[in-house]
């Protein structure tokens, strides 16, 4: 009678050790598709970011850039006092895009495509070195980053958003993410990016196609038109 109940005993805590361990290891698997499906989670919405440009004599100009994205397809818009709007259509997978100009000459759609490499390789003249901490950005948390540039009087913190969100600017391919602040060298002057806005919602599918009275040219095509 006793060995019965030794057995059922054994049985019992052999199968409740088995239940445990299945129990645990389908928490960790649950709680690893959760980790990877909101890391991979895709962002479609809008981002507004105020533009600083502060040039060779220190004068500052104020402008402003809004991005339209349904994470495939981005809608680029550019606003300055010197040019006005300014829209460039990128497909993200594809790596090509479409930058819409008007002028007395027409409508025009320019292609451009940016899988197509140099045959000289150029180095960056900027580095990179994270930081640790995060901090506030337009009601998110953004991730630091310290870049040194030889124009720089000194290293400029970025800020950058990495889970669940893609490089929509297709600049810095070293930071793994979305820039919300960052600064662009020019050969006149600096740009300095913030993010003023971010609305998640989905956008218009017709921001993300080509007029219909936009006129599809390559680079050297448009220059001819244009020189006529």
């Amino acid at each position: 009678m006793t060995n019965k109940l030794y057995i059922i005993h054994s049985m019992y805590y052999s199968n409740f050790f088995q239940i445990i361990v299945l129990s645990t290891t389908l928490l960790l698997l649950s709680k690893a598709n959760i980790s990877f499906s909101q890391t991979q989670k895709a962002f479609t919405g809008m981002l507004e970011f105020s533009i600083i440009e502060i040039n060779a004599t220190n004068n500052t100009d104020t402008n402003k850039m809004t991005i339209y994205t349904n994470d495939t397809i981005t809608r680029i818009e550019n606003f300055t006092k010197k040019i006005g709007k300014q829209v460039t259509i990128r497909h993200i997978k594809k790596n090509k895009s479409y930058q819409l100009i008007t002028n007395s000459k027409g409508k025009f759609a320019i292609q451009n495509n940016h899988n197509k490499k140099d045959s000289i390789k150029k180095e960056t003249p900027y580095s990179f070195k994270k930081k640790l901490f995060k901090k506030n950005i337009a009601g998110k948390k953004a991730n630091r980053i310290l870049v040194s540039h030889p124009n720089f009087q000194q290293p400029v913190e970025f800020l950058y958003l990495k889970k669940g969100y893609k490089n929509y600017l297709n600049i810095f391919p070293e930071i793994p993410g979305l820039l919300v602040k960052y600064s662009i060298i020019k050969q006149d002057c600096i740009l300095n990016y913030e993010l003023r806005k971010i609305i998640e919602y989905i956008p218009n599918k017709n921001l993300f196609g080509i007029p219909s009275d936009f006129q599809k040219v390559s680079i050297k095509k448009f220059l001819e038109q244009i020189t006529k």
